[in-house]
C-alpha cells in the first residue's frame, strides 16, 4: 500500500509541477530563481537524459512500459523484499509513469529545473523521482543488503564443531 501511495504522489506532483510549468513558465521561456545558481526554465526535451535518443518517441514509449510492467510484477511477488527495496523500485516507477505520461500526451517531457553553476542538462520532477530511487537501490544493494548477508554468514557459521567446548 505504501509502495500505491508513493507511485501516487511523485505521479500527482511531477503532473502539477508540469501543468505550472507550462501554465506559467512557457511564456517566460526561463526565470532565474537563485542567480547564477537555479533557474526554472521551460524545455520540451524529445529525448531522454543529457539528450540522447533524440526524436526516438515510440522506443522512449515502449521501454518504460516494459519497465513499469516488470517492476511492478517484482513488487506484486516479492511483497516480502525489504522496504528500502519496496519504496526505492516505487519511486523508480513514480517517476517513469511521470515522464511516461508526458511522451504519450505530448510527444515530448516538460523539463523545467536548470543548474547554472554547472553544465547539467534541464530536467523534472520525475527525473529526480528515478534518480534518487536508483540510487536509494544501488545503497540498498550494495551496502546494506552485503551488511546483511554477511551478518548471515557469521551467525549461520559462527558456531562450529571446532569452537564448541565439551
Amino acid at each position: 500500500m505504501l509502495e500505491l501511495f508513493l507511485v501516487l504522489f511523485i505521479v500527482a506532483t511531477d503532473r502539477i509541477t508540469k501543468y505550472i510549468t507550462i501554465r506559467f513558465l512557457k511564456p517566460l521561456r526561463s526565470i532565474t530563481v537563485i542567480k547564477s545558481v537555479l533557474n526554472l526554465t521551460y524545455v520540451e526535451n524529445h529525448g531522454a537524459a543529457f539528450g540522447i535518443l533524440q526524436n526516438k518517441r515510440w522506443f522512449l514509449i515502449i521501454i518504460p512500459i516494459f519497465i513499469i510492467l516488470a517492476v511492478t510484477i517484482y513488487l506484486l511477488l516479492h511483497r516480502k523484499e525489504s522496504l528500502l527495496t519496496r519504496i526505492s523500485l516505487a519511486i523508480i516507477i513514480g517517476g517513469a509513469i511521470g515522464n511516461l505520461i508526458d511522451r504519450v500526451s505530448l510527444g515530448y517531457v516538460v523539463d523545467m529545473f536548470q543548474f547554472m553553476f554547472i553544465n547539467f542538462p534541464v530536467f523534472n520532477f520525475a527525473d529526480i523521482a528515478v534518480v534518487c530511487g536508483t540510487i536509494m537501490l544501488a545503497l540498498q544493494l550494495l551496502f546494506l543488503e552485503g551488511m546483511h548477508k554477511k551478518g548471515d554468514d557469521n551467525i549461520q557459521g559462527g558456531i562450529t564443531k571446532e569452537n564448541v567446548s565439551d
